[in-house]
């Protein structure tokens, strides 16, 4: 009778696992039973629910608290409409498993830098050099590319650039002339994935940075709670920035991803998270509307109730129809209708009147075709 094969324990994979990196940095680790002895304490932050490499930990972003960081330069209005921010996007191809050492592998980045009183004033975009796909997962990361950003792991036409001229040219573009902290924002549910990628390109470069990355929910929080004192919902403001309407909008898009009409791009995110800002809170703070703050035809079209969300995930398409107060933008008051209290369509929480109608999917595409 043959004897019968134990199972393999989940620190036995997780040791087999960074065999490559280990035998990268110089170690002399041959087999697994080897590399046990320098696997115990990334073994034991695994455990602890953190899936960030040891090594990376001392080169994450900041995550100091954003009321506290807006509370030194917003004193008025002025100071909080001339404030500088850059919205941030890394995609990757794909999300590999806690277990693996590559946890994403950046492949496409953009930023760009925003103030309510002039807009869009600077963008940054990369296509990245990606890092070889764990042993076993290359068809996982190809099919994750297809079904969103659709960039090829390999036989890309378009020139990638490395982790190191990435990261050296992500820092001299927010480099501001005053010498404050660039304050960095995506969204909260982008936050590890981006965080990770800035981590592991610092590292694979060696490249020290302090990069300050917050939530941009918790901006538009501080921005409506600075003019009106009411704080709108989290989860309202997240709905906000939900919606395709410049989903389409020339010069949104890389050029790459405008000409083959995708949808998911890392600049266009960044883009729409300023079009959504500026459309919701730039007249708020007395700021006129342009160019550089929404796309051309967008800013002063006639709206419709009815806003229509398409959203396409794994190869599937949800197309929901919503009609609700909620689909208004937030705090952004009728141009002929006063901010007064209401208890009708407002956000969690918020007492407002909210007048401006959301365009419709089918028209909004109307539009630009």
């Amino acid at each position: 009778m043959s004897r019968r094969r134990g199972s393999v324990s989940p620190f036995f994979c997780f040791v087999r696992d960074q065999l490559p990196e280990l035998r990268r940095r110089g170690l002399p680790v041959a087999r697994v039973v080897d590399a046990i002895p320098h696997c115990h304490q990334a073994w034991a932050t695994h455990n602890l629910g953190d899936p960030v490499p040891a090594s990376l930990t001392k080169k994450m972003p900041s995550v100091t608290s954003l009321p506290d960081a807006l509370a030194v330069s917003w004193n008025n209005d002025e100071a909080v409409v001339t404030d500088i921010f850059y919205f941030l996007d890394i995609y990757s191809h794909g999300k590999l498993p806690s277990q693996c050492e590559l946890r994403f592998l950046p492949c496409e980045i953009g930023c760009v830098r925003y103030s309510l009183q002039d807009g869009i004033t600077a963008d940054f975009h990369h296509f990245i050099e990606p890092e070889a796909p764990p042993r076993g997962f290359r068809y996982h990361c190809q099919a994750a590319g297809a079904e969103t950003h659709k960039i090829p792991i390999s036989g890309f036409h378009l020139p990638r650039t490395c982790y190191a001229v990435v990261l050296q040219e992500l820092l001299e573009f927010a480099q501001p002339a005053t010498g404050v902290q660039p304050r960095f924002f995506c969204r909260s549910n982008d936050r590890f994935r981006i965080s990770w990628c800035l981590g592991r390109m610092a590292t694979v470069a060696g490249i020290e940075s302090s990069l300050q990355l917050f939530a941009v929910e918790d901006l538009i929080v501080e921005l409506y709670l600075k003019k009106f004192l009411k704080e709108p919902s989290k989860t309202w403001v997240s709905r906000k920035l939900d919606v395709c309407l410049w989903d389409f909008s020339s010069n949104t898009r890389c050029k790459w991803h405008e000409e083959n009409d995708i949808i998911c791009c890392a600049l266009a995110s960044c883009k729409k998270i300023a079009y959504c800002i500026s459309r919701s809170l730039a007249n708020v703070y007395g700021v006129p509307l342009t160019a550089a703050h929404l796309p051309l035809g967008v800013s002063h079209c006639d709206q419709s109730t009815s806003t229509r969300i398409v959203k396409l995930d794994a190869g599937w398409q949800k197309t929901k129809a919503e009609s609700s107060g909620y689909d208004r933008p937030f705090g952004a008051p009728s141009r002929d209708r006063r901010f007064i209290p209401s208890n009708r369509d407002s956000p969690c929480g918020v007492k407002t009147l909210l007048g401006v109608k959301e365009v419709s999917y089918r028209e909004e595409k109307s539009l630009h075709f």
